[in-house]
Order: structure tokens, then C-alpha cells, then sequence
């Protein structure tokens, strides 16, 4: 089942032209078999798709629940390669070839200026802006409560550890037209925080590419 977030998201999903699939590291709803339904609707659905996988970013959250940043860095990158095999098997057992073409992953990102220019607008923003500094640690704290033990909240301290997590998901959210070179995209995940239902309603002071959506992607079983 597909819904689009927002009224603002409806036109980019309908186009098909492009959808760009979050995987999230350490997060166990991503089976093989997720992975494959989810390429088989993206092969189907639209011209072209990559899936998304933030294994880099993965150690910021990490360092916010106690990780040293050495250790953070090693177990993000084994798990974020775990995660891109699993991807591209899934691809091949599909008939694609070359899929780590159809993977935005750290390295590939490192090295895509137009990622880099919309990571750095991000951070500019939650420096400069206290609003939209709030909104994403809120976003940042809804991840965090899942992942501490019971009765625990997080401190300001991990929220500006993590957050960096979410920025660094940001420019997917807002252009990812500009990052693979479409005229249209729709992000698809399975999970909607407060946060993208303002982005993609406009309210907030950065405002995604005309062209971007954002659809919420469940099995028919959950729904």
C-alpha cells in the first residue's frame, strides 16, 4: 500500500519517474525478503529507483548511545555493508545488473557534490534556525526513545550526537531530484515522523524540490 504523505506529495508518486527507497541500517524489518518486495515494486513502478542506505551517518547514532566514535565508525560500516549486500543480491536475483549503480550508500554519496551542497544547507539551517533546529532534534528523539532502554530519555547531549543522523538523511528528503539527476523523486519508507509532514506541507523554512515526494510504503498485511 503507497500513500502519499502530503496533497504536495500525490504529483511526483504519480509521475514515476523516480523513487528512492530508505534502508535503514540495524533495523530488522529490512529481511531479504522486505528487500526484494521492495525492488520488485520499484522495477515495476517506476523508471528508476536506488535505495538508500545511511551506513556513514548509522555511527552518529551509535556514539549517542555510548559508542566511542572508533568503534561507532567500525560497527556502522560492517553493518552498512551487510545492508548493501543484501541490496544488491536481492537486484541480481531480480536480473539487474551492475546494481550498486541503484545504491546510495556513504562512499557514493561522499563524492556527489549536489549531496554535499544540500548536507551542508542542513547544517547551516540547525545552526542558524532554533525552529527548525527544534523540529529536528524532535525527529531525532523520536528515534532514540526506541532505542533506549525502557524509561530512559535522551540527553540534549546524544539528541546533538544523533541529530546528525537525521541531517545527514535530510537532502534525500528535499532534493533528491538534484542528487541522481531526475526531474522527479517520491522517498518511500514504511514509518512517517511529525517532522516530514511539515517539510512536505511547507511549514518549515527549507522546502523540498517542487518535484519531491515522500510515500509511505506498507505490505498490504500491515495495513
Amino acid at each position: 500500500m503507497t500513500t502519499p504523505l502530503t496533497e504536495h506529495c500525490a504529483g511526483p508518486l504519480a509521475s514515476a519517474r523516480h523513487v528512492c527507497l530508505g534502508v535503514s541500517p540495524f533495523n530488522s524489518y529490512f529481511s531479504v525478503e522486505r528487500i526484494v518486495e521492495l525492488a520488485r515494486w520499484a522495477m515495476a513502478s517506476f523508471e528508476d529507483y536506488h535505495f538508500f542506505i545511511p551506513d556513514r551517518a548509522a555511527a552518529f547514532t551509535l556514539e549517542a548511545l555510548g559508542y566511542d566514535p572508533a568503534r561507532a565508525r567500525g560497527k556502522a560500516r560492517r553493518q552498512g555493508q551487510y545492508v548493501v549486500n543484501k541490496v544488491c543480491r536481492a537486484l541480481v536475483d531480480l536480473g539487474v545488473h551492475h546494481p550498486e549503480r541503484h545504491v546510495l550508500d556513504g562512499a557514493t554519496l561522499a563524492e556527489n557534490p549536489c549531496y554535499q551542497r544540500l548536507l551542508m544547507n542542513a547544517h547551516d539551517l540547525f545552526e542558524q534556525d532554533e525552529t527548525f533546529a527544534g523540529h529536528c532534534l524532535d525527529a531525532t528523539r523520536w528515534v532514540l526513545d526506541r532505542k533506549l532502554p525502557d524509561g530512559e530519555v535522551p540527553s540534549e547531549a546524544q539528541l546533538r550526537s544523533a541529530v546528525r543522523y537525521f541531517l545527514a538523511e535530510l537532502p534525500l528528503f528535499v532534493d533528491t531530484p538534484a542528487i541522481v539527476g531526475v526531474s522527479g523523486s517520491v522517498f518511500a519508507y514504511h514509518q512517517r515522523v511529525k517532522f516530514l509532514e511539515l517539510l512536505y506541507a511547507r511549514e518549515l523554512p527549507w522546502q523540498p524540490h517542487p518535484g519531491q515526494g515522500f510515500v509511505l510504503l506498507r505490505p498490504d498485511e500491515e495495513c
